[in-house]
């Protein structure tokens, strides 16, 4: 029997090896920086966010594959949405991977893909890294220009 937790791992390596939407934008308006010291995550968001909706968004950077297949997921999920739906979005997220019942739980339907990422809570150390995109991604629609950071 195909166990899940492998086609898991292959989502996470797949798009840590070939991350989508990786690069500098020419249209970007706004970006924000972050970092995780402890794992040496590093990278930055960019987003094109037009009459609320996020239009586009892309990253650069470096880091563990929890990070960068994060990241790389992130982008795909919030382009097309509104900041009110994206943070949404983040805040689902973020309960997945760091609560043992998340919060909405009937609503990780909502998460498509990024439900790969609910095995991270049982390494806590690992939910910095795979939380870091979406920390900078809010970090630039808040117009952040400080470091986001992870500790």
């Amino acid at each position: 029997m195909f166990d899940l937790r492998e086609l898991y791992q292959e989502v996470i390596l797949d798009h840590s090896k070939s991350p989508r939407n990786y690069g500098r934008p020419a249209n970007a308006n706004c970006q924000a920086h972050g970092d995780n010291p402890l794992c040496g995550d590093r990278l930055t968001v960019y987003l094109n966010v037009q009459d609320g909706v996020v239009k586009e968004i892309a990253f650069e950077g470096s880091g563990c594959a929890i990070s960068m297949a994060s990241a790389s997921l992130m982008t795909e999920a919030v382009r097309g949405k509104t900041e009110v739906e994206a943070r949404g979005l983040f805040k689902r997220f973020h309960s997945l991977v760091t609560e043992a019942e998340p919060a909405d739980a009937d609503d990780t339907g909502a998460l498509d893909k990024l439900t790969v990422f609910a095995g991270v809570r049982e390494f806590p150390i690992r939910v910095k890294c795979a939380t870091l995109p979406w920390h900078t991604f809010t970090g630039a629609l808040d117009r952040r220009v400080d470091m986001i950071s992870t500790e």
